[in-house]
């Protein structure tokens, strides 16, 4: 679902995503074994790998915890586990034009990390993180983004999503 659908923030400061991406994107094929996922975010040093099918339009994502969560779960080693089989499959995405508050929105209600940014067709050209937006509104010169609204973010990404 594109990130479009949280669009009319209060606070429109102008900066849209595509100034704030990274657009250095590591996918791997639902097929893939997670060994294979689990290897690429040793080797890039990230927390998750993009998931695209064949036409290459993203199809998922799985993190570092989804790759945990699943070898504990299955019972079993990661190379042979399916990479579709412990992947997110809805997955929140937003356009590398819309506006990066409207993105802060979607982190907050559904509790999400990471957000890829896909073109018209639906492949991905760069992902947004957390971390992306600390380290923007820590060096914005202009408060572009609002270290405020960064730490409303991460409060409302880590509260507890059930009570215990």
């Amino acid at each position: 679902m594109p990130c479009s659908q949280a669009r009319g923030s209060q606070h429109d400061h102008g900066m849209q995503i595509d100034q704030l991406m990274t657009r250095a994107l590591v996918t791997c094929h639902p097929g893939d074994r997670l060994d294979r996922a689990v290897q690429l975010m040793w080797d890039h040093d990230i927390g998750c790998v993009l998931v695209t099918g064949l036409d290459g339009r993203l199809v998922g994502i799985v993190t570092d915890r989804d790759a945990c969560i699943a070898a504990w779960t299955q019972g079993l080693a990661l190379d042979r586990i399916a990479v579709q089989d412990a992947m997110a499959r809805s997955v929140w995405s937003c356009g590398p034009s819309q506006d990066v508050h409207a993105l802060e929105q979607v982190m907050r209600v559904h509790q999400i990390r990471r957000v890829p940014v896909v073109d018209a067709l639906g492949i991905p050209i760069g992902i947004v993180s957390l971390n992306d937006l600390a380290r923007a509104a820590r060096s914005s010169p202009d408060a572009a983004i609002n270290q405020r609204e960064v730490e409303r973010t991460l409060a409302a990404i880590s509260m507890p999503r059930h009570s215990a």
